[in-house]
């Protein structure tokens, strides 16, 4: 029997479209191309910021990458204008970044982070936005908050480094900075050994070229990078013929000291300058034709040449007297140390935060900067001393030495310093040297 011409017409439209939509049926069972989802993915990579991904794409933490639930590890620098909640927005609300501040404040206050610290946030969304926040307050020390089931806990905790001790030795041919860099390191060693040896020499006005150095020194490493140094366990510094050893110890009331071989201190009442690197450019005189005024006066002083805004350090423990103008000398500072002395800083460009009469401040702290305020020609500090109201010449004061060690603790620190000399010097393989079986450094 044969159908109708309409029916078949019918049947074969219908076979046509079939076949049409065949390709598309058997697609749905065919496998996703892998290569094309690789390149879609990595292109979103190339062209989104890492930050600014959509969470199915984010490297780690996404549920996608790690599974439901998991961290994910956001690291990062401190910019200038940051503060906890701009750095913690994108996870905390400000109530919860409040709640953040609050519990820090006992241990370090967030409202003190500074810029060009790192820090670390480990977000989690099952625990209500983070799990951890770590900034490192410094080379030494970083604070860890932690959530808990209601708040946060705050701990600050030391930085843990690999650490290994190494000597460093040169002479020097022009200044101790480029000695300490042509022997591989930091200009940070030149100022700690000047810090070390700034009671015993003068390095403004004593170095010579052909002094040496040696220093025995902890560097520290955190995934095989060199970040910074450790204690100078010990240090020899020879100048004009003259050696200086300097040994790290322990004083009785567990404070580190620097010790001389015999036990006597490396510090004294005073610092032999109370600026490191500079040149004098007018010593202590009784007939100086004063560059301003061209008169013939006495100069009882001794005046440091150096940059602008080079810090001045006190040269002694001390009572600020007065910090403000001091007429032809500009901003002035008077300390007033034990013992009937006085010490003297003129033409600065200004002041440390905090230093105001009344106020106390220890050696070697910094209380102004170098300038060239009031009668000076040039940036340069006037740093004068008075000895029960007399000025006397700066350079050829003698000042007494700190504590030395303890009588009760000679015996430890003699056989600590014979332990360490021969590393020191030079003999011994400091693959064996092992600084825990030396309590007192």
């Amino acid at each position: 029997m044969q159908l109708p011409s309409a029916k078949r017409s019918g049947i074969v439209l219908l076979i046509i479209l079939l076949l049409a939509a065949a390709p598309f049926v058997l697609r749905r069972d065919q496998q996703p191309d892998e290569t094309a989802a690789d390149t879609t993915a990595a292109d979103c990579n190339a062209t989104a910021p890492a930050g600014q991904l959509p969470p199915e794409l984010r490297a780690e933490g996404s549920a996608n990458a790690q599974g439901e639930g998991q961290p994910e590890v956001v690291q990062g620098v401190v910019s200038s204008g940051d503060t906890a909640a701009k750095i913690l927005q994108e996870w905390l609300s400000s109530v919860d970044v409040h709640t953040m501040v609050t519990a820090c404040e006992k241990v370090y206050s967030l409202a003190r982070l500074r810029a060009g610290q790192p820090y670390t946030v480990v977000a989690n969304a099952s625990m209500g936005g983070i799990e951890r926040f770590e900034y490192e307050i410094d080379n030494a020390q970083k604070l860890i908050v932690s959530k808990t089931d209601d708040s946060f806990a705050a701990v600050v905790e030391p930085i843990q480094y690999d650490v290994d001790v190494v000597r460093v030795e040169g002479v020097i041919e022009s200044n101790l900075f480029q000695s300490v860099a042509d022997a591989g390191e930091s200009p940070t060693l030149a100022i700690r050994l000047a810090d070390i040896f700034g009671w015993e020499v003068d390095f403004i006005r004593d170095i010579r070229e052909g002094d040496s150095f040696t220093v025995l020194v902890e560097k520290r490493f955190r995934d095989g990078e060199f970040k910074g140094y450790g204690r100078v366990l010990a240090a020899i510094f020879t100048n004009q013929d003259q050696t200086h050893r300097a040994y790290l110890f322990h004083d009785d009331l567990g404070i580190p000291q620097y010790y001389n071989s015999e036990g006597a201190s490396m510090r004294r009442s005073f610092l032999k300058a109370p600026l490191s690197f500079t040149r004098i450019s007018s010593g202590y005189t009784m007939t100086r034709k004063h560059p301003i005024f061209s008169d013939v006066r006495p100069h009882q002083g001794v005046d440091y040449a150096a940059p602008t805004g080079t810090p001045v350090k006190a040269v002694g423990n001390a009572v600020v007297a007065s910090a403000g103008w001091g007429n032809g000398y500009g901003n002035l500072i008077i300390l007033r140390h034990a013992n009937g002395y006085e010490s003297y800083y003129g033409h600065l460009s200004g002041f440390a935060r905090g230093v105001r009469k009344g106020a106390t401040v220890k050696q070697g702290e910094v209380i102004g900067y170098v300038g060239a305020t009031g009668w000076a020609t040039g940036p340069h500090l006037d740093f004068r001393l008075k000895k029960d109201g007399k000025f006397i010449n700066p350079t050829k004061n003698i000042s007494p030495r700190s504590e030395p060690v303890a009588r009760k603790l000679l015996p430890d620190f003699r056989r600590q310093m014979d332990a360490i000399r021969p590393y020191l010097d030079g003999e011994g393989d400091l693959a064996t040297l092992d600084v825990q079986k030396l309590p007192n450094i």
